[in-house]
């Protein structure tokens, strides 16, 4: 017999080892691992039609490639972009629509030709599962706008196995082993997920547009980004202010490290800011005037988009007389998320989150909406699993 195109975990797989109090409660292997030489099915949890209730359903697994990991869900988030997906908000999606891409789980069997993981290391996936790899935005480490297509953890069309993509909310996932993200050993299982896509989502404009110790910084929106990008400027040494419309969460920002909180609604505290910015990053996922924030931007100096929000109101004559930058920026590619998890863990950063089960996921969905939510669901799928 030739050799196997891949391994599967096995007998005397040894737990990995973590330090006392970290969440890596699940068991090495806590259900059989599938023939990975075929197509498998899983158990996931999806919908069927726009803005439909997520139920359980059952999708299927590629087979694993010589290049490939299967990786046994644990953990997954929650973003907002999962809910605009579901309800329709960017276009109807493909279904079953299975969304998640925040995803922490642990190796369960490897390709042939894989040597970034082994059997039973924990692994992550973030945004995205796949891209060209030879065009000049990939070869710069930037795969999220690849030329040629990225291909996105849910919902986009899937070159390897036809169809379509399916997230993380899923007892496993099959992805190439370019595109998931080494876990270090310790870390903290149960708050990694966001990371993978609200922490580089801040981490790497951050990052672009050299944030550094004094500066002024503005984080427009206090969610699952917004925390991040407070905790992540203040890791660089900025002086922070949070813009929230939200009233109990003043405290909350300072607590997180803000110097200070300005509502919305405070129109003389805008005043008192204007042209004294040197970075505003915005996390709102709804459309909002834009330009009360540009004005509080200094000379040369810029607002980066991340939430998506459509910025309105938008002026020229005001930009063009303070020469202020409106941009944008979108996750990041796969060598910064591998940096921003390494980051995250030698600094002690955790997204601030509530565990949750899989069958409170539409009533998670609603508090997201609705604002209450401090300030990541992480979905709790080790659980639901039978330990043998």
């Amino acid at each position: 017999m030739g050799r196997r195109n891949f391994i599967t975990a096995g007998l005397g797989l040894a737990a990995t080892s973590v330090l006392p109090g970290i969440a890596d409660a699940a068991p090495a292997e806590q259900t059989p691992a599938p023939r990975a030489n075929k197509p498998v099915a899983v158990r996931a949890w999806g919908t069927n039609r726009v803005a439909g209730p997520l139920q359980e359903i059952q999708i299927e697994r590629r087979a694993l490639g010589p290049n490939d990991v299967l990786i046994d869900v644990l953990y997954a988030g929650i973003c907002h972009s999962d809910i605009h997906k579901v309800r329709g908000d960017w276009g109807e999606p493909s279904f079953p629509c299975v969304p998640g891409h925040e995803i922490v789980g642990r190796v369960q069997a490897i390709g042939s030709k894989v040597t970034k993981f082994k059997v039973g290391e924990i692994a992550g996936v973030g945004c995205m599962v796949d891209s060209c790899g030879t065009c000049e935005n990939c070869l710069a480490d930037r795969e999220q706008v690849c030329l040629k297509r990225t291909t996105f953890t849910y919902d986009s069309r899937d070159d390897v196995s036809g169809g379509h993509t399916y997230g993380g909310y899923s007892d496993k996932i099959v992805v190439t082993e370019r595109f998931a993200i080494r876990i270090p050993p310790g870390m903290d299982l149960v708050s990694a997920p966001p990371i993978l896509c609200a922490g580089v989502t801040t981490f790497s404009p951050i990052r672009h547009w050299q944030v550094s110790p004094g500066q002024r910084v503005g984080v427009v929106g206090l969610g699952g980004l917004g925390h991040m990008a407070v905790k992540l400027a203040v890791a660089h040494r900025a002086n922070v202010t949070v813009f929230t419309t939200s009233p109990g969460k003043v405290a909350d920002a300072q607590r997180l490290g803000a110097r200070e909180a300005v509502l919305w609604s405070d129109t003389a505290a805008f005043k008192r800011l204007a042209n004294s910015f040197d970075w505003l990053i915005s996390t709102v996922p709804y459309p909002f005037e834009v330009q009360p924030f540009m004005d509080l931007l200094k000379l040369d100096s810029t607002f980066v988009n991340v939430g998506l929000g459509e910025a309105r109101g938008l002026s020229s004559f005001a930009m063009a007389f303070g020469r202020k930058n409106l941009s944008g920026s979108m996750i990041g590619g796969i060598a910064e998320t591998q940096e921003i998890v390494d980051y995250c863990f030698a600094r002690n950063i955790r997204p601030e989150i509530e565990l949750i089960r899989p069958d409170q996921i539409n009533a998670a969905y609603e508090r997201v909406v609705n604002k209450d939510i401090r300030y990541r669901f992480v979905i709790d799928f080790a659980s639901t699993k039978p330990r043998v």
